[in-house]
Parts: C-alpha cells; sequence; structure tokens
C-alpha cells in the first residue's frame, strides 16, 4: 500500500527548517526587494563612467556588492519556502518575482564588466593605490582583467552575447525530445504486471534482482535513442558547433581550453584526469570480473551493472541514529568541526522528511551572512545516511567560506563544489569500515564504496573523454553522424569496461540520453572532486591535525584563489596525476578485499 505523505503543516517543527534565520516575516524580506531596486538604480546611473575615477570604480563595486549579498538573501529565501511545498501559491509567487529580480538586476547591470575590462591595468592599479578601500576588490578586479585577452570590442559583445539564447536550442530541443516527446515502450515488471519505461525508472528498473526485467527494460528503453538517432546526432552536432564557435570568437586554441578557462582551470587538469585512468583501466576490469563472480553470470552484460553485488544486506536506520554515526564519522576533522555540524543538527538547518509538494531529492543551498540550509528526503537507508553525510560537507564548505571571506569571495567555484561533500562519504564509509566485522555487512559497504568510484570516476572519465574526442572530431572537421557517435561511444564502453563485459550493441547509443553533453565539458569535474576528496580524506586519517589544518584552510578559501591553488593548500595538486592515482589506488584495495570476501 502507497505511503500517504503528510501535508507541510502536520510535519514537526524539529524535523523542518528555520527560515526565521533568514528574515524574520515576509515584510522584512519585501524591504530588502526595494532596497535592491535602489541599489540597482544607482549603479544605472554610473553607466560609462565605471573605471573613470578610483571614487566611482569604488562606489561601483560597493553598491555591487550590498545589492548581490540582499539579492542572494532574498532568493534563497523565497526558493526554500517554495521548495518545501511548491503547491504553496504564496511562495511560488515569490519564487517567479525573485527570478524576474534577478534577471533585471543582471541586464541593468551588464555594463560594469564590459567597463572594467576596457581599462587598463596600470590605470586600475593607480586606483588601487590612490584608495586604500579598493585593494579589497584586487582579486575581483584582477578576475575579470584575466579574461581580457579573450574578450572582444564593446560592439562585438554585445552581438555575441544576442547569439546566446539561440545557442541554447541544442540542449533546450534535447531536453524536449528526451523528456516530453520521447514514449518509451511498456514492459513486464517482476509479476508480470505491465508498466512503461521512463527516463525517471530506467535506472531503478535496471537495479532489479530479476535479469528478465533488466534485460528487457535495456532493450526496450536505448530502441527509442536508436529510433531518434539521427536527430539526436544532430543535435549535438549543433551543440559542438556553437562551443566552436564561442571558443573562436573568444581567441582560445580549442573548446576545452575554453571551457576550463571559465573556472581558471588549466587544460592539463582535464588529460591528467584521462591519461591517469586510462592507466588505470585494469582495475575496473577487476571489477567488472568481481561483478561477473558475484552475480554469478556466464556472461556479463550492460544490464547488469546497475544491480547490487551483493544480496541486500541493509538494515533501517532512523535519522537520530544517522545523525550520531556521522558525527562519529566526522570526528577525525577535529571538535570544531564536529561541534558546527551538531549545531546544524541541533538548530533546524535541516529540512528531515518528506511531505506534500515537496521538492524531491536533496541539496545544501544558503546566503552569506545566515548559516547554510540543507533539504533531504530522509528515508532510513544506508543511502539516505550518505547523503546526510554528503549535504553537511556541502553546508560546512559554505560555512567556513562565508566566516572567512567577504561576501565577493565567498561562493567557491563548481570545480571544488563536491570535494568537501565527498570528503565526507569517505571518513563515514571508513568509520563504517572500521566498525563491523560481518562479512556479509563489509562486503554490502564495499560494493556501496566500489559503486561510488565505477560510477563517478570511471564512468565520468569515460564521458569526459568521449566528449573531448567529439570535440576534436568537429574542430578538425570531421562528420559528427549517429554512425561515427555510436562508433566512438562503442569503442570507449569496451576499452572502460574490459573483456568479461559483453559490450551490447544497444549501449552504443547510450552518448545519445547525457543530458550532460550538452554543458560543455563539464563531467569532468566530477571525477577530478570525488579522487580529490579521496585523496584528502585519507591524508586527514593518516596525518591528522596537519592535514585537517590544511583542510580547514580550502574550506575556508571561497574563490579568494584559483580552484586548483586552494586544493594545493589542502595538500592535493590536480596539475598533476599523483591525486588522481591515490584515488585509484584506494579503489585497488577496495578490489583487494572484496576477493578475499567473495
Amino acid at each position: 500500500m502507497a505511503k500517504t505523505l503528510p501535508k507541510r503543516s502536520e510535519v514537526k517543527e524539529e524535523y523542518t527548517w528555520n527560515l526565521s534565520d533568514m528574515y524574520a516575516s515576509k515584510e522584512a524580506w519585501e524591504q530588502d526587494i526595494t532596497e535592491i531596486n535602489t541599489l540597482t538604480a544607482e549603479i544605472e546611473k554610473m553607466e560609462g563612467s565605471v573605471a573613470s575615477s578610483a571614487k566611482d570604480l569604488l562606489f561601483v563595486l560597493e553598491q555591487m556588492a550590498k545589492a548581490e549579498q540582499k539579492l542572494e538573501l532574498a532568493f534563497n529565501y523565497a526558493e526554500r519556502l517554495y521548495d518545501q511545498d511548491q503547491n504553496n501559491s504564496e511562495h511560488q509567487a515569490m519564487s517567479q518575482k525573485m527570478y524576474a529580480i534577478y534577471t533585471d538586476y543582471s541586464s541593468r547591470t551588464a555594463f560594469v564588466v564590459p567597463e572594467i575590462l576596457a581599462a587598463d591595468m596600470t590605470v586600475l592599479e593607480e586606483y588601487i593605490k590612490e584608495n586604500g578601500k579598493l585593494e579589497l576588490y584586487r582579486k575581483q578586479i584582477e578576475e575579470i582583467q584575466r579574461t581580457k585577452a579573450h574578450s572582444l570590442s564593446a560592439e562585438l559583445e554585445k552581438l555575441v552575447a544576442m547569439t546566446g539564447e539561440m545557442a541554447q536550442t541544442p540542449a533546450q530541443v534535447f531536453s524536449v525530445l528526451a523528456n516530453a516527446d520521447s514514449r518509451f515502450p511498456e514492459i513486464e515488471d517482476e509479476n508480470g504486471e505491465k508498466f512503461r519505461l521512463t527516463n525517471g525508472n530506467f535506472v531503478p528498473t535496471e537495479e532489479s534482482a530479476n535479469r528478465r526485467v533488466r534485460k528487457d527494460a535495456f532493450e526496450a528503453y536505448y530502441s527509442v535513442f536508436e529510433q531518434f538517432a539521427n536527430t539526436l546526432a544532430g543535435l549535438y552536432s549543433g551543440q559542438l558547433k556553437q562551443q566552436i564557435f564561442y571558443a573562436k570568437a573568444r581567441k582560445y586554441a580549442s573548446t576545452l581550453e575554453a571551457a576550463v578557462d571559465a573556472n581558471n582551470v588549466p587544460v592539463k587538469v582535464y588529460h591528467n584526469l584521462i591519461d591517469t585512468v586510462n592507466k588505470n583501466l585494469d582495475k575496473m576490469h577487476r571489477y567488472v570480473s568481481i561483478r561477473k563472480k558475484c552475480l554469478g553470470v556466464d556472461e556479463l552484460h550492460m544490464y547488469d551493472i546497475y544491480t547490487p553485488m551483493i544480496a541486500d544486506a541493509a538494515k533501517k536506520i532512523p535519522f537520530e541514529e544517522a545523525k550520531e554515526t556521522v558525527l562519529k564519522a566526522l570526528a577525525p576533522l577535529g571538535e570544531e568541526y564536529v561541534a558546527k555540524v551538531r549545531e546544524g543538527f541541533e538548530n533546524r538547518w535541516i529540512d528531515v522528511y518528506e511531505n506534500e509538494g515537496k521538492r524531491s531529492g536533496a541539496y545544501s543551498a544558503g546566503a552569506f551572512g545566515v548559516h547554510p540550509y540543507v533539504l533531504l528526503n530522509h528515508n532510513d537507508t544506508l543511502d539516505n545516511m550518505f547523503t546526510l553525510a554528503h549535504e553537511m560537507g556541502h553546508a560546512m564548505h559554505s560555512y567556513y567560506s562565508n566566516e572567512s571571506q567577504p561576501y565577493i569571495y565567498s561562493q567557491y567555484k563548481i570545480f571544488v563544489a563536491e570535494v568537501a561533500s565527498t570528503c565526507n562519504e569517505v571518513l563515514l564509509m571508513q568509520h563504517l569500515l572500521s566498525n563491523t566485522t560481518d562479512k556479509k555487512e563489509r562486503a554490502y559497504l564495499l560494493n556501496h564504496y566500489l559503486d561510488s568510484f565505477k560510477g563517478t570516476v570511471y564512468r565520468q572519465a569515460m564521458f569526459a573523454e568521449f566528449e573531448m574526442q567529439t570535440n576534436r572530431m568537429a574542430e578538425e572537421g570531421e562528420s559528427i553522424t549517429s554512425d561515427s557517435l555510436s562508433k566512438l561511444y562503442h569503442e570507449l564502453n569496451k576499452k572502460y569496461y574490459g573483456p568479461d563485459m559483453v559490450s551490447d550493441p544497444q549501449i552504443a547509443y547510450e552518448w545519445a540520453r547525457i543530458p550532460h553533453f550538452y554543458y560543455n565539458f563539464y563531467v569532468y569535474q566530477y571525477a577530478t572532486g570525488f579522487s580529490a576528496a579521496v585523496a584528502l580524506a585519507t591524508g586527514i586519517l593518516n596525518e591528522g591535525a596537519p592535514a585537517v589544518e590544511r583542510y580547514k584552510k580550502f574550506l575556508s578559501g571561497g574563490c579568494s584563489q584559483s580552484p586548483v591553488e586552494l586544493l594545493k593548500i589542502a595538500g592535493v595538486n590536480m596539475e598533476e596525476p599523483k591525486a588522481v592515482q591515490d584515488a585509484l589506488d584506494v579503489f585497488g584495495k577496495v578490489l583487494d578485499e572484496m576477493e578475499t570476501l567473495i
């Protein structure tokens, strides 16, 4: 019988987040919106004179910092209210209002960055010497000026900006085709009852213990992508062409260089990941061999990759128990860190349980000047406990950066966004493993750990290699067709999964369903972030206090330095292969233990 979800009003207050820590009332929120509009108008008056004097430059930067800090807080308040119950029409309207205000602010202040870019850095240096208050904004000014070599005249910048909406067409049409227009076949479930496949239920169906169900789902699902393969290849070709257009327009040597430079990440970080993972494919092949042995099959197929290797050893983990376990697991990070996580648990930073209208999934979000907030849909499983540790990692990263940095440098870059969250997960895994001797339970935990490596390092590296090669093909004028894409993807799949995996012909069309291929070299950051986190957690467990101090400096860095430099402070150099290699060495040790248990 389906579980009836409580209404929002029926959820115990202690399991809901306390949004009054942001605003005591809706009236206070509306007052900030009035101030945002006033500040925006003051900035707007400065068009044409942003960099005409030290005084004017300081005024604009100060007003923007004030406006954007208020904008961030007001936006977060509306979004958290909306996400706790998306059926609430008042909160729906508040969310829509904030998107409109954000768009209005962006368009009315769009002149600021081009005017700072147009100024000579020697002139800006003189301004900083003339007015000491500008020293605070030096890094912000330097980051704007860093892209000067890839900037255009004001007229051409306007023209390029006008292409933005048009350039979204491949991604938008892909989304409509994959999520709205594609109708997937019906198959029979474990009980012989028919149900229709969807993008949402495909992977859960592939986790089924019934192999016939997995095979039917796999073949039926990919038949739709094969049917639309030519159209989807055309859309992906359009995505590659727009990436090439922007790279050339901005005088980058390649689409890859253009993409990673947005986060100030060297190209060699990307190449290191691909090269190091390729040198460690033997470990992935061992994983496949172990999976084949655990499942007891003569042939391992791609529809066998999601189902658990170990028969369910799961037990219910209530939220109160999950919290205590997470606190114990994070003990290596020191008393101060654990005390702050406990504060989050006790002071309603977290919205815990599902209710009618609540947004699905989990996230950490927040604004400068207030503690972070965490949304969960906790369901008393092992995965949910890992999610709690993960999201509190994000929250603590935000907390330390907000406490240590001024607003303008408080937000960390996407390149390091998954490091703190995954580091917490690794510490939780090591804690659980060090506190169980039960063979089945250990194997179940190791299966969880191995699947994390498989999904986050190897699979994302394979995606990253596919992106790199398809971009190179397009840059060299090769035709991008469903045949060329499917051939390349099938070859990569065989290379990554190795001889013990039957790379079924349908898997050649997997490229056609991955939305991340429209995100412009995004996925590699999952793999680098996971690798860095494993390296950091290993260092913290082995070295103790000195590693913890370095790690906290990283957490406190916000965007005050480039993400690669911040990771170096923590003791991880992503410009060298070592971090990825160290993480894959851990993967190898987990494989060793798994082999002894099965």
